[in-house]
């Protein structure tokens, strides 16, 4: 399984706005044919931290999705927001398997 843990740093006075737009890009990711998870996590030590956590069925997967036309929406959308360029880094799913 493909996964990427995507840190996101979220300016304080964008946070309802990131984790609207965040949940549409959720929505619509979990009905991607290859999407395993597709979680939000938001640090409550930390309003601004979150993860999002992405598993694919496969590295093709992974990338089909950010050629969707709702990653390019939230791409776009929460731009402008972030405190620092977001990092995504990957690791190979071992369990559960597929």
């Amino acid at each position: 399984m493909h996964v990427t843990l995507v840190h996101v740093h979220v300016k304080l006075d964008h946070i309802d706005d990131f984790i609207a737009a965040t949940k549409r890009n959720h929505e619509a990711s979990i009905r991607e044919a290859g999407n395993r998870r597709f979680d939000v996590l938001q640090s409550p030590e930390n309003p601004g931290q979150f993860i999002l956590y992405e598993a694919y069925v496969s590295a093709e997967d992974a990338a089909a999705h950010k050629q969707t036309e709702h990653y390019f929406a939230w791409r776009d959308t929460v731009a402008d927001w972030m405190a620092e360029p977001r990092q995504g880094i990957r690791y190979e799913g071992l369990f559960p398997q597929g």
